[in-house]
């Protein structure tokens, strides 16, 4: 069997990166309402939504560590955070840039946005074989 290292299967390592990539496209896609959206991009006001989409984050990431290894529940926490801040300062820099739809750096900036959750993702699942 293909190995991603000395005792980790690659079926094992693909499908929590899978999980967690599916974990980011609900939390981020399909409970990520209007209020959401919108509001944790505001400049005053954010706070509750972002809070609210994050939470979203941690709950999932949460079940996905009780599910594979209980005593790592605490990731469920370094989501929460690491989230937050990559939200925060897109949404910082996406209205200090005031950048539209029909602007390419809004796209980059999302696209980049995106990058970091999967790096995120990424870490995640590593910390599932590190510790």
């Amino acid at each position: 069997m293909a190995q991603a290292g000395p005792s980790v299967p690659l079926w094992t390592l693909c499908g929590l990166l899978l999980l967690f990539a599916f974990k980011h496209y609900v939390a981020d896609f399909m409970l990520q309402t209007s209020w959401i959206a919108h509001g944790k991009e505001r400049v005053t006001g954010w706070l509750a939504p972002l809070a609210v989409h994050v939470l979203a984050h941690g709950v999932l990431t949460l079940a996905i560590a009780l599910t594979w290894a209980p005593h790592l529940w605490w990731l469920a926490l370094v989501d929460v955070v690491v989230h937050a801040t990559i939200d925060r300062c897109k949404s910082l820099l996406g209205n200090w840039g005031s950048w539209k739809p029909t602007e390419g750096q809004f796209w980059w900036l999302m696209g980049f946005d995106q990058f970091l959750h999967q790096v995120t993702n990424i870490a995640l699942t590593a910390a599932f074989f590190i510790f």
